[in-house]
């Protein structure tokens, strides 16, 4: 799944038209994948790879120069293969795969710049693909007055339009659900102005 470029300039489209109604910021970001260990998938293939001779030597006359060789290969190919972001997910443990998204979303948060927002007014929604991970963050001056669970609806509609591969549809959809939700607690002042950027960063 991913978007286009004109996916990207609609995002920012809903981005500018809801934070027109409100003093709180919006930013976005896409994730292929949070998981960035290779530990573990390194850690089957020399595992398997360490076994083969054994098991070759027990049931094979091969010489062992060519054992050597196929283990080797084993080796290498298993890496590259458990590497691939989906196998290296598929690895992880439910929990772990959840607690590696949230890490990188809470990285974001700050990273983008939106705790630095002067009236601490701003959220991330956040998607991370090969975990299949969505979620809003809200910054304190937000988080006094809205309850996390009151962003769920939000993150319901982007999942739903996820499972549709329709990415940047269900962005546009938690944006607008969220501009509505800031708009009421953070609505628009004639000192309002944006401090960040409306886009969407993929990563």
């Amino acid at each position: 799944m991913s978007i286009t470029e004109q996916d990207r300039s609609r995002i920012s489209s809903a981005i500018q038209a809801a934070e027109a109604r409100t003093s709180g910021e919006i930013v976005c970001v896409l994730a292929q994948s949070s998981a960035d260990g290779t530990t573990l998938p390194i850690l089957i293939a020399a595992t398997v790879a360490l076994g083969l001779p054994w098991v070759l030597v027990a049931t094979t006359a091969l010489p062992v120069a060519r054992i050597l060789s196929l283990q080797v290969l084993v080796f290498v190919v298993l890496s590259l293969l458990l590497c691939l972001p989906q196998v290296r997910v598929a690895l992880m443990p439910r929990r772990a795969r959840r607690a590696v998204a949230h890490r990188s979303a809470m990285e974001q948060f700050t990273i983008r710049g939106i705790a630095r927002k002067r009236d601490h007014c701003g959220i991330l929604i956040f998607v991370s693909l090969a975990e299949r991970y969505a979620r809003i963050i809200a910054d304190q001056g937000i988080a006094d007055r809205v309850p996390q669970s009151e962003w769920q609806s939000a993150v319901d509609v982007l999942i739903a339009h996820m499972r549709d591969d329709r990415i940047a549809d269900g962005f546009i959809a938690a944006i607008s659900a969220c501009g509505n939700k800031l708009a009421t607690h953070f609505p628009r002042k004639e000192t309002s102005h944006d401090e960040l950027p409306d886009r969407i960063y993929l990563i």
